[in-house]
């Protein structure tokens, strides 16, 4: 058995329950592991709200690391007693330990503390397909002016110090004088005040009015229009996420109106659907993060138990960085 986060219905923090799950024996191509940590991320709320749908009752998180206990027949990457992270479903990262496809696991580098590795899988995993897989037509090159929403969140901060190190210039909006300058700190070369600031007169007047060849942008709702008009001619839009709700219904022709938009709704777990491809990702992730370049910030810790609170702050955008359960 192990403490285990669950909902029977969707709707509010509250519905979030600790209940003793029974754990069972790895099947073929899985594997048994004790957490140390647990990811929080805007997926989980979006799981929970039944924006994203599963069956209920569903068990919650989608991120974790710790020690592989027990190894499922066909598994020859992973071994018992290796440390180990993931992200990536199925849901019931919210646990002190749990049963899972092996193929979502890797092994994590000795150099990377278990909260770390907890924190950063499914927000710097993202953060690579964003700005190594994600591209405009035309390509990115160092000096090219890229806008990212949110950030001074998990994601916003591992993508600020890895378009740094790629050399672009990240235009990055947070909510409050205080989350702007996180993202500077963190490499961003301009960040926009969007409480207070016109995001699309501010990104027009730094990139001299041309626009940026991307946006990135997870808030969905309240920034999708606009982040339009930010655009260069064959620019790309990627939406990532619906923070604020999910983008409305827009008519296709106003892509060619702006200027022969594209645009794209991207999901992590498309990109990390096979172990060589999710291997391959988080060892850039790991190397980027090892050389220094990227450091992982985790600015709140909360014990499991005390997830609803946790789930508050994080759609209450009164978290920065990431955040971790600790079971």
């Amino acid at each position: 058995m192990a403490r285990t986060i669950q909902i029977s219905e969707f709707g509010g923090p509250e519905k979030m329950q600790l209940v003793d799950a029974p754990v069972g024996e790895p099947g073929a191509g899985e594997i048994r592991i004790r957490h140390q940590a647990c990811g929080l991320n805007f997926i989980d709320v979006y799981q929970r709200t039944g924006l994203y749908t599963n069956p209920l009752p569903l068990k919650l998180g989608m991120e974790g690391a710790g020690l592989v206990e027990a190894v499922g027949p066909g598994v020859e990457h992973l071994a018992v007693g290796d440390r180990a992270a993931y992200c990536g479903g199925p849901p019931g990262a919210y646990s002190e330990a749990r049963v899972l496809p092996a193929r979502n696991v890797v092994r994590l580098p000795d150099a990377i503390d278990f909260e770390t590795g907890a924190a950063m899988m499914l927000k710097g995993l993202t953060a690579q397909y964003l700005l190594k897989r994600t591209r405009p037509v035309e390509g990115l090159e160092p000096g090219d002016f890229v806008l990212f929403h949110a950030a001074a969140g998990g994601v916003g901060l591992i993508a600020c110090q890895w378009a740094k190190a790629l050399g672009l210039q990240l235009i990055g909006t947070a909510g409050g004088p205080a989350k702007c300058r996180l993202a500077l700190e963190h490499g961003a070369a301009h960040a926009i005040d969007y409480t207070s600031e016109d995001f699309v007169a501010r990104v027009k007047a730094i990139t001299g009015g041309r626009g940026v060849k991307v946006v990135y942008d997870s808030i969905g709702r309240d920034t999708f229009e606009r982040s339009l008009d930010c655009l260069r001619p064959f620019g790309l839009m990627a939406s990532f996420g619906n923070a604020s709700g999910p983008v409305p219904p827009f008519s296709i022709a106003t892509l060619g109106a702006k200027g022969s938009l594209y645009v794209t709704r991207q999901t992590l777990f498309t990109h990390i659907a096979t172990r060589e491809a999710n291997q391959e990702m988080a060892d850039d992730l790991f190397a980027v993060v090892a050389s220094g370049e990227v450091k992982i910030r985790i600015d709140q810790r909360y014990p499991l138990a005390e997830v609803a609170q946790a789930h508050r702050d994080l759609e209450g955008r009164k978290t920065t960085g990431c955040s971790v359960l600790i079971p």
